[in-house]
């Protein structure tokens, strides 16, 4: 499986005593996006209720460092509603992580997530000028304040989509043998 990964919406953020509260969400469902101007992608509602409970989760900066939170250890919650994929954390503010992001997400500089995550289960439909994916069930590597929240790693996901035209393909070829044929006639007058 390949590690994808997409942008969400706002974090909200609450200080209560020595630990800092945030939320938000990772991922909102039906909500289409264009990945690297190759096809439209959505999550579809249910897409992680494997992946809660059983996926170890971390909280994280773009993607990298060392985790802030993680559901392992109980400090990092998520679930999912009718909008999508909603993550609480709570927050050491001794850390210096922590303490480096705060103020950023206090002025708005920093507030806007994502997630990090292996499809498991997607369709494809080819139907329209441009392809759309459905991520049905998804395992979660991490949800993640992000500072750019673009797309980074569309590269993945346009092998995903020639994997799907190959299949297809495939699939075209094997259920009609006149295609096979058709294709033999002008492989050899290429030739």
């Amino acid at each position: 499986m390949s590690k994808e990964i997409r942008s969400g919406e706002p974090v909200e953020i609450r200080a209560e005593g020595d630990t800092i509260s945030v939320s938000g969400y990772a991922a909102v469902f039906n909500s289409e996006t264009i990945i690297g101007g190759s096809y439209r992608e959505q999550i579809a509602p249910g897409a992680f209720a494997d992946a809660i409970g059983r996926d170890d989760v971390m909280f994280l900066i773009n993607h990298d460092g060392l985790p802030m939170a993680r559901t392992k250890s109980g400090t990092l919650t998520l679930a999912e509603d009718e909008r999508g994929l909603y993550m609480s954390a709570e927050l050491d503010s001794s850390d210096p992580d922590v303490r480096a992001i705060v103020p950023k997400m206090k002025r708005g500089d920093l507030d806007k997530m994502s997630f990090a995550f292996s499809p498991e289960v997607q369709s494809w439909d080819d139907s329209g000028d441009m392809p759309l994916r459905t991520i049905r069930q998804a395992s979660l590597y991490d949800v993640s304040i992000v500072t750019y929240p673009a797309y980074q790693d569309t590269d993945i996901g346009l092998r995903s989509l020639s994997e799907f035209r190959s299949a297809q393909e495939t699939k075209e070829i094997e259920s009609n043998p006149e295609a096979i044929a058709a294709r033999l006639r002008m492989k050899l007058a290429l030739s």
